[in-house]
């Protein structure tokens, strides 16, 4: 494993558990050569994921991209990594349960919609701003409003 501070390619491991639900194993890592601390996930692979886009394309799942794409609807937001992550795992865990090998994206884009809603009306809005390809203010405008009416409707 590549040092991400200083590129030595010889690590030890210094502490290895089970996450992310027992998906993963985090192991903590230390630079032989800096003695730098950093911490790598292994996950298993079961069966590879693609993605049909909605022009057609066909890519691989890819896991950065989710997080990256949810990190920039959370950007400012008061809301933790560990929080983040963990809606990237329940996501992944419903695209595992269909047992499909190709998923669209715009069901994927449905989870994270879903996920967001449930944690932060910004982060929903900014979200759904790129899912549903607004185009105009009036957009916003009118999913603000939906946001609000179905907030007062719930409490």
């Amino acid at each position: 494993m590549k040092c991400p501070f200083c590129g030595h390619e010889q690590d030890k491991v210094v502490d290895s558990r089970s996450s992310k639900e027992g998906r993963a194993v985090r192991r903590r890592r230390e630079c032989l050569k800096c003695e730098g601390r950093f911490t790598t996930y292994e996950y298993i692979e079961n069966f590879p994921l693609t993605v049909a886009k909605n022009d057609k394309r066909r890519e691989p799942y890819d896991r950065q991209k989710l997080l990256q794409g949810i990190l920039s609807a959370c950007k400012k937001r008061p809301i933790s990594m560990k929080k983040i992550e963990s809606i990237v795992d329940k996501i992944e865990n419903e695209i595992d349960k269909l047992s499909r090998s190709e998923i669209q994206s715009y069901e994927i884009g449905k989870l994270v919609m879903d996920a967001l809603y449930q944690l932060d009306d910004v982060a929903y809005v900014r979200f759904a701003s790129v899912y549903r390809k607004f185009k105009h203010k009036d957009e916003f405008i009118s999913e603000v409003k939906d946001l609000e009416s179905k907030t007062a409707k719930s409490t």
